[in-house]
């Protein structure tokens, strides 16, 4: 017979925690926008300090109701949005359930894609255009001429959201911004690279903590309140 080991009681014992946010530090909920207006075939969105500014589409709308009934519990207390109309329509359900005035930061804007701006990068995208491809490979935006440089971008976004950690600290925030910003954002909390975090759907939901020392990725691309009938894929 195996007699078990000694479980004495005066022995020290050790159990897992749960992540808990350090003192002081920020939980940052960065949602990207709702689906946005289609691109019309020889037209241009238009522009906002030289940058793509459409308006939400039909179902952007419905994913941005959706999202604000899923965070409408969270213990938010500010919420702030980049200065594209995108943001600030898909933050105006939660807004509304909460009653926070919502702060604008234009350092959330979307990267600037140069020569491709107004929309010309769904279009690129659609008919495999070669530099497109290149994007792709290269896994950075600033091969597009006039685009902005992947280092500039970075520094722009993860300050907006230093201050905003700042201003916020043991408090939870919405960030209302967009998919590159959140690809950049995790890319900062992780060391990786921004692409390695590409493809946040509309309206989902990533989580950061920040903290003056460092910044910890607690999730991305949370959709579940979105697809919640979707199973994951198997990895097999």
């Amino acid at each position: 017979m195996t007699i078990p080991p000694n479980r004495s009681t005066n022995r020290p014992s050790f159990a897992q925690k749960r992540f808990e946010p350090p003192p002081g530090s920020c939980e940052i909920l960065l949602v990207r926008h709702g689906a946005s207006e289609p691109l019309v075939a020889g037209e241009s969105f238009p522009l906002l300090d030289g940058q793509g500014d459409p308006g939400l589409a039909p179902n952007g709308v419905e994913q941005a109701e959706v999202a604000a009934r899923r965070l409408e519990h969270e213990p938010i207390t500010a919420i702030y949005t980049s200065s594209m109309r995108r943001t600030h329509q898909t933050a105006a359900p939660l807004v509304a359930r909460l009653g926070l005035e919502p702060v604008v930061d234009a350092d959330l804007r979307e990267v600037h894609l140069g020569d491709w701006e107004g929309g010309l990068l769904r279009q690129k995208a659609a008919e495999g255009d070669p530099l497109y491809a290149r994007i792709v490979a290269e896994r950075r935006w600033d091969v597009i001429p006039n685009a902005e440089p992947d280092d500039v971008f970075a520094a722009r976004t993860s300050a907006a959201v230093g201050r905003i950690a700042a201003r916020h600290p043991d408090e939870v925030v919405a960030v209302f911004c967009h998919g590159g910003v959140i690809g950049a954002l995790c890319a900062h909390a992780t060391g990786g690279e921004s692409f390695a975090f590409a493809g946040a759907d509309n309206c989902s939901v990533s989580h950061i903590v920040v903290t003056p020392d460092r910044w910890v990725l607690r999730r991305f691309n949370d959709s579940t309140h979105l697809y919640p009938r979707v199973a994951l894929r198997s990895t097999t």
